[in-house]
């Protein structure tokens, strides 16, 4: 599987009848039973998943391959599944690792049938880590919600909410305390080319500059002029 971010992979030799190209933004599943070859334009950014062929391809039947958008819940949720399985599986023991292994392969058959059932426990953590991925990437949007990302991923806001209560928290708290977090770093440059409280505030998505104050001080103890004073400090 070939999940292409930017630029193109092309697969299959030149003008052969059976390559192709796979463009910034699209994904391509297919079987590959000997190596094939590929190319790439500059600046390509590509993740490849090697699945297990006897798993998938009963699900790709005559259809030689399975492409389309990158950004499909889907798929969102099989890339955020093996991120985590790529960051956690040096600490995983033996049954970790087969229940990492198995998940993924439950998911890459949802993907290839195009179908994933959200209400599945067991895709509780890939749900999650998807929807703090998209948040991540949209902390300063206006349209940032708790129920954005439900709507991005195609899978339903009580399922959403479930998968994160059972991380003990919520979409809307795990918002917040990412901005914050970022407006904390803010607060941190140095008093030339610092933002102000009410410019933080409005960049962040608070409603005003007292709400901002009064959450970022619930947060972390001190108001943001305080830590701004603190650093400055520091720095001196």
């Amino acid at each position: 599987m070939y999940v292409v971010r930017s630029g193109s992979w092309s697969l299959g030799a030149p003008l052969a009848r059976d390559e192709q190209a796979v463009p910034a933004g699209q994904f391509l599943i297919r079987h590959i039973g000997r190596p094939l070859h590929f190319e790439t334009v500059p600046d390509t950014r590509v993740k490849v998943l090697v699945l297990p062929a006897a798993t998938l391809s009963p699900l790709l039947g005559e259809r030689q391959c399975v492409s389309g958008p990158a950004d499909s819940a889907e798929v969102r949720l099989l890339v955020a599944h093996s991120n985590m399985i790529y960051e956690t599986a040096a600490d995983l023991g033996p049954a970790g690792v087969q229940g990492a292994q198995s998940m993924l392969i439950e998911l890459a058959k949802a993907f290839a049938g195009r179908r994933v059932d959200d209400a599945g426990p067991q895709l509780a953590l890939a749900l999650a880590q998807a929807v703090k991925d998209l948040a991540d990437n949209h902390l300063a949007d206006l349209e940032l919600s708790g129920t954005m990302p439900a709507r991005e991923l195609n899978v339903s806001v009580r399922n959403l909410q479930r998968a994160f209560a059972a991380a003990g928290e919520s979409v809307t708290a795990y918002i917040r305390q990412r901005r914050l977090a970022e407006a904390r770093l803010a607060l941190s440059a140095p008093p030339s080319i610092r933002l102000s409280v009410s410019e933080l505030a409005a960049h962040w998505q608070f409603a005003d500059s007292i709400h901002f104050i009064r959450a970022f001080k619930k947060h972390y103890g001190r108001t943001p002029t305080d830590y701004a004073r603190s650093t400055t400090a520091a720095r001196n």
